[in-house]
């Protein structure tokens, strides 16, 4: 699987190094991924936890909110894209981010066979569009303004404080959820003044208090 997921970065470099020397390029989706071998969750690693318990008191984390996006590949009608909060940065060498997605997820394998993904970090006044891409089966981008994100082309959303845009460097499994890592090809943001983040704290949307 590691010589597959090589591929993204690849693809990435080869397109950086094309635009240094003025060569023209076409954005598109690199090669797709496999999905990692799943298994099921045995008995013994099942802790004697209420599950409503758990989400209350891990709920107590406040966390901020984003939407990880990628672009259409071949045969899909449109983009792929799902509300995140399980988003943090990795490593500064190499730049590297990460976020959890839950093995069940229907936008997952989109973004797998994508091989890339950006990363949007939502305002506070954005809870609406992540509700929209909290959602299943619905047409997520309806209305929804964006642009490609500079190396992979995945969505960007409109009026995001910040944007990471990334190549999928590896999975790993995590009990129910998958862990993605992506590495940072290009990533911007707003103006510290105008960027009050989206947050999230016991099951509800907040913002800072000034």
């Amino acid at each position: 699987m590691a010589d597959v997921m090589g591929h993204a970065g690849m693809a990435a470099t080869a397109v950086r190094y094309l635009r240094s020397v003025g060569a023209s390029t076409t954005t598109g989706p690199v090669e797709a991924l496999p999905r990692p071998q799943l298994r099921a969750v045995g008995d013994d690693e099942r802790a004697p936890l209420d599950p409503g318990e758990f989400r209350r008191v891990l709920g107590n984390f406040a966390t901020g909110v984003t939407v990880v996006t990628a672009p259409a590949s071949e045969g899909e009608p449109g983009p792929a894209g799902f509300a995140c909060q399980s988003f943090s940065s990795l490593s500064l060498a190499p730049p590297l981010v990460s976020f959890m997605v839950a093995r069940t997820s229907t936008t997952w394998p989109r973004i797998a066979r994508a091989g890339v993904f950006c990363v949007n970090v939502l305002g506070a006044d954005q809870g609406e569009l992540c509700r929209g891409f909290a959602v299943s089966g619905a047409d997520k981008f309806a209305g929804v303004e964006h642009e490609a994100a500079p190396v992979t082309g995945s969505p960007r959303l409109t009026g995001a404080p910040a944007w990471i845009d990334c190549t999928i460097q590896a999975v790993h499994t995590g009990g129910d959820h998958l862990i993605v890592v992506g590495k940072v090809e290009a990533l911007g943001a707003a103006d510290e003044d105008e960027a009050d983040p989206l947050l999230f704290h016991r099951g509800r949307f907040g913002r800072f208090a000034t």
